[in-house]
C-alpha cells in the first residue's frame, strides 16, 4: 500500500504538525485487521439450514408410494414411516455435505471470503485492531496525555484514529471526521500519501489549537515514522 516514498513523505507530515503542537501524532498501517475466519463457517452454516426450504420451494415433495388394494394399517404406516425416514436422512446428508463445500470454498477463496465478510464486522474488527495498537504502542504515555494515533487497514480500506484522554476531553470526537474523510478519499483513489498528509494536517491544526507547542518545551514523544503492519 505504501511505498518508501509514501513513507518518507508521512513522517515528513507528522513532523512538520507537530513542531506546531504538543500533541503526538503516530501513524500505523496493517494489511489486514482480522482473518474473519469465522465467515466461512457463518455462511456454510446458513446453506445448510436453508437447503431443505430450498428443496420444498422447489417443488421437491415426500410421498409414500402407491398404496394398493388390501394393505393393512399397519403396512401404510410402515410404508409412509419409512418415506420419512428416507427423506430426512436424505436431507442431513445434504445439509453435511452443503456445509463442508461452502465452508471450504468461501475459506480457501480469499476474495470471496472478503466480499462476504459484512461491513459491521469489517469495521468493529478494525476499531479493535485500532485499540489494541493505541494500548501496544504506549500512545497513553506521553507527558499530558495528548498522542493521536491515525491506524489505516488496507484491505478492509478503513481508518480509525483514536485520541488519547487528554486531547478526548478537550475535543469533540467529531472534529476529526474531516481528517478521516480526507485520508479515506485519498486510499480510495489509491493516492494513500496524500491522504495521510491531508489528515495529518488536519489533525496537526486541531492539536495546535487546544494544544500549542510552547517555545523550548516540546519534546518529540513518539516517533514520527510510519509503522506497518503484517
Amino acid at each position: 500500500m505504501l511505498s518508501e516514498a509514501d513513507r518518507t513523505r508521512i513522517a515528513a507530515a507528522v513532523t512538520r504538525a507537530e513542531l506546531r503542537t504538543k500533541g503526538e501524532i503516530y501513524t500505523v498501517v496493517a494489511r489486514e485487521s482480522s482473518d474473519y475466519r469465522e465467515v466461512p463457517v457463518a455462511w456454510a452454516a446458513i446453506a445448510a439450514l436453508a437447503a431443505p426450504a430450498v428443496l420444498l420451494a422447489g417443488g421437491i415433495q415426500v410421498t409414500a408410494p402407491d398404496i394398493l388394494t388390501g394393505w393393512t394399517a399397519a403396512q401404510i404406516g410402515a410404508v409412509a414411516e419409512q418415506a420419512v425416514r428416507g427423506a430426512l436422512m436424505g436431507a442431513i446428508l445434504l445439509q453435511g455435505a452443503l456445509f463442508v463445500l461452502v465452508a471450504i470454498v468461501v475459506g480457501m477463496i480469499t476474495p470471496l471470503r472478503r466480499l462476504l465478510t459484512p461491513k459491521g464486522l469489517k469495521r468493529e474488527r478494525v476499531r479493535r485492531r485500532a485499540q489494541e495498537q493505541f494500548l501496544a504502542k504506549n500512545l497513553a504515555g506521553t507527558r499530558e496525555r495528548t498522542g493521536v494515533l491515525i491506524y489505516v487497514s488496507a484491505v478492509e480500506r478503513m481508518a480509525e484514529l483514536i485520541a488519547d484522554e487528554g486531547v478526548a476531553a478537550r475535543v469533540d470526537p467529531k472534529v476529526w471526521d474531516q481528517a478521516m474523510a480526507a485520508l479515506t478519499d485519498g486510499i480510495r483513489a489509491k493516492k494513500p500519501a496524500e491522504g495521510f498528509e491531508a489528515a495529518i494536517a488536519l489533525c496537526g491544526d486541531i492539536l495546535a489549537q487546544h494544544f500549542p507547542a510552547a517555545p523550548g518545551d516540546n519534546p518529540n514523544e513518539l516517533s514520527d515514522s510510519v509503522v506497518l503492519l503484517s
